[in-house]
Protein backbone atom coordinates (compact mmCIF):
# COMPACT_ATOMS: atom_id res chain seq x y z
CA UNK A 1 0.00 0.00 0.00
CA UNK A 2 3.03 2.18 0.76
CA UNK A 3 3.99 4.33 -2.28
CA UNK A 4 1.19 3.52 -4.47
CA UNK A 5 0.46 7.13 -5.87
CA UNK A 6 4.02 7.24 -7.21
CA UNK A 7 3.03 4.11 -9.49
CA UNK A 8 1.12 3.13 -11.90
CA UNK A 9 -1.88 1.33 -10.20
CA UNK A 10 -3.73 -0.73 -12.86
CA UNK A 11 -7.22 -2.88 -12.31
CA UNK A 12 -7.15 -5.91 -14.11
CA UNK A 13 -10.67 -6.40 -13.76
CA UNK A 14 -13.43 -6.19 -16.34
CA UNK A 15 -14.60 -2.69 -16.78
CA UNK A 16 -18.35 -2.98 -15.11
CA UNK A 17 -16.48 -4.84 -11.94
CA UNK A 18 -14.16 -1.28 -12.00
CA UNK A 19 -17.10 0.68 -13.03
CA UNK A 20 -18.86 -0.18 -9.50
CA UNK A 21 -15.89 0.71 -7.66
CA UNK A 22 -12.59 0.67 -7.66
CA UNK A 23 -8.90 2.49 -6.01
CA UNK A 24 -9.30 5.92 -5.97
CA UNK A 25 -6.19 6.80 -8.85
CA UNK A 26 -6.32 3.18 -10.76
CA UNK A 27 -6.63 2.87 -14.00
CA UNK A 28 -8.94 -0.19 -15.72
CA UNK A 29 -6.93 -2.51 -18.13
CA UNK A 30 -8.52 -5.73 -17.72
CA UNK A 31 -6.31 -8.87 -17.93
CA UNK A 32 -7.84 -10.14 -21.01
CA UNK A 33 -6.40 -7.20 -22.92
CA UNK A 34 -3.50 -6.73 -21.18
CA UNK A 35 -1.55 -8.52 -23.77
CA UNK A 36 -2.63 -5.67 -26.36
CA UNK A 37 -2.03 -2.48 -24.11
CA UNK A 38 1.27 -2.97 -22.61
CA UNK A 39 2.24 0.13 -24.48
CA UNK A 40 0.21 1.99 -21.56
CA UNK A 41 2.73 0.68 -19.39
CA UNK A 42 5.95 2.44 -18.25
CA UNK A 43 8.71 1.04 -17.15
CA UNK A 44 10.43 3.19 -15.72
CA UNK A 45 7.63 3.26 -12.96
CA UNK A 46 6.52 0.54 -10.13
CA UNK A 47 3.04 -1.21 -11.42
CA UNK A 48 0.77 -2.26 -8.91
CA UNK A 49 -1.83 -4.21 -10.35
CA UNK A 50 -5.19 -5.42 -8.74
CA UNK A 51 -8.16 -7.59 -9.06
CA UNK A 52 -10.98 -8.78 -6.82
CA UNK A 53 -9.73 -11.66 -5.17
CA UNK A 54 -5.87 -11.73 -6.20
CA UNK A 55 -6.29 -14.00 -8.47
CA UNK A 56 -6.63 -12.53 -11.87
CA UNK A 57 -3.38 -9.69 -10.81
CA UNK A 58 -1.22 -12.82 -9.40
CA UNK A 59 -1.41 -13.88 -13.33
CA UNK A 60 -1.16 -10.37 -14.33
CA UNK A 61 2.14 -9.45 -12.70
CA UNK A 62 3.29 -13.18 -14.07
CA UNK A 63 3.21 -12.15 -17.19
CA UNK A 64 4.38 -8.80 -16.77
CA UNK A 65 7.39 -9.88 -15.30
CA UNK A 66 7.83 -12.57 -18.46
CA UNK A 67 7.25 -9.41 -20.49
CA UNK A 68 10.83 -7.58 -18.51
CA UNK A 69 8.97 -5.25 -16.20
CA UNK A 70 10.61 -5.30 -12.99
CA UNK A 71 9.09 -3.57 -9.92
CA UNK A 72 5.88 -5.35 -9.77
CA UNK A 73 3.36 -5.25 -6.74
CA UNK A 74 0.09 -7.21 -6.29
CA UNK A 75 -2.78 -5.99 -3.73
CA UNK A 76 -3.32 -9.50 -1.51
CA UNK A 77 -6.61 -10.33 -0.94
CA UNK A 78 -7.37 -8.27 -3.98
CA UNK A 79 -10.44 -5.14 -3.71
CA UNK A 80 -11.94 -7.01 -1.54
CA UNK A 81 -9.41 -6.69 1.62
CA UNK A 82 -8.48 -2.98 0.27
CA UNK A 83 -9.70 -0.43 3.26
CA UNK A 84 -8.20 2.84 1.58
CA UNK A 85 -9.89 5.29 -0.56
CA UNK A 86 -12.17 4.00 -3.17
CA UNK A 87 -14.69 5.79 -6.10
CA UNK A 88 -17.97 4.40 -6.58
CA UNK A 89 -20.77 5.08 -9.16
CA UNK A 90 -23.18 7.51 -7.72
Amino acid sequence: MAGYRKAQLIDVREPNEFEAGHILGARNIPLTQLKTRLKELRTDKPIYLYCQSGLRSGRAAQMLHRKGYKELYHLKGGFKQWSGKIKTKN
